[in-house]
């Protein structure tokens, strides 16, 4: 089924609604389509061909967790599972992938070698791969997500983003931490409305693939600390950065959006 017609009233599962990104499309999506919601448990979602849609978004996000096998059965052994059901029903499938695959490189496109050096970079680059290597009926688009922040942050804990982290500090103690030179540390930070908007257009383009999602622009993570500080008065803190971060820790991210771009202007000139 290759319909991507956005506008009539579809039926959409959303894996992951709990999370951030997931709650941030279900938000977005719930007024205008039929949503279906599923979190990870034993039961897997129950799928039929009435469905228009899978957004997937549900995963362990985690670039700290040290269980691969945990990872590699949330991230890649149930997205296979949960592809190849909508293949089987002729479900169309969006997923989430990640920027971290590209690891410590210095070019940032679709079609560059990539470098992923945690268990969840690897894991999003196994599905990646494992789609990329299939025929597939239906359509399959994945998006690389660079730096997202926004809303609904606030259970993430050390994984959410410098704004929300650096806010919260600033708030409750006054003080922010950063981690040694980073002012030479940039990334391209992309608030979630971006992301969500590609994800709504995207339903109405007849191509599978992977796109990037970004801005195509960087901030350094001392800029973002010194903006957040002057909006609520605080002393920014110089930390060193943990060991266990320093042999994955991305310096600098920014996303090619040639792709991207190309392919939304095709639909707008089409």
């Amino acid at each position: 089924m290759f319909s991507t017609n956005n506008q009539y009233k579809m039926k959409i599962l959303i894996t992951g609604h709990r999370g951030f990104i997931g709650q941030n499309a279900l938000k977005h999506f719930q007024s205008n389509h039929e949503i279906i919601c599923w979190d990870w448990n034993k039961n897997f979602p129950v799928l039929n061909s009435s469905y228009d849609w899978v957004m997937h978004f549900g995963a362990i996000t985690s670039t700290t967790e040290t269980n691969v096998e945990k990872v590699l059965d949330q991230n890649l052994d149930f997205s296979i599972w949960l592809i190849e059901q909508c293949n089987n029903l002729g479900i169309n499938f969006q997923y989430s992938s990640s920027a971290s695959i590209y690891g410590l490189v210095s070019t940032f496109r679709e079609d560059s070698l990539v470098d992923p050096r945690t268990p969840y970079a690897w894991s999003k680059f196994l599905f990646e791969r494992y789609v990329k290597n299939k025929d597939w009926n239906i359509l399959h688009q994945g998006f690389r997500y660079f730096n997202v922040y926004g809303p609904g942050e606030d259970h993430k804990g050390s994984q959410a983003s410098p704004f929300h982290q650096f806010t919260t500090q600033a708030k409750t103690y006054g003080r922010i931490k950063v981690f040694e030179n980073s002012a030479h540390y940039h990334r391209d930070f992309v608030h979630v409305d971006r992301v969500i908007d590609t994800h709504k257009k995207f339903l109405n383009i007849n191509q599978s693939g992977i796109w990037n999602i970004g801005t195509g622009t960087t901030r350094s993570f001392l800029d973002v600390a010194t903006e957040i500080g002057k909006q609520y008065p605080s002393v920014i803190e110089t930390i060193p950065m943990p060991d266990e971060l320093k042999s994955s820790y991305q310096k600098y991210t920014c996303a090619d959006l040639t792709h991207l771009n190309n392919t939304l202007n095709e639909k707008d000139n089409s």
